[in-house]
């Protein structure tokens, strides 16, 4: 069985991949349901992803650095 981590690292991952498929940015609130907040703070924390401000709501997006 996998540890903790071993899924961790495999959700942001999945997150990441996402991310590219979509066009490099996702609604935030699109993936509050299928991303626990920690993974989306762990790869912010990581500076792999940023949020933007549209004004009608945020974005998750690739880091240009990434």
């Amino acid at each position: 069985m996998a540890n903790s981590t071993d899924n961790f690292d495999r959700r942001a991952n999945h997150l990441l991949r996402l991310l590219q498929l979509c066009g490099d940015c996702v609604p935030l609130h699109r993936l509050q349901f299928q991303f626990s907040d920690s993974v989306i703070q762990t790869l912010l924390d990581k500076e792999l992803v940023q949020v933007q401000n549209t004004g009608c709501g945020f974005l998750l997006e690739i880091s240009k650095d990434f």
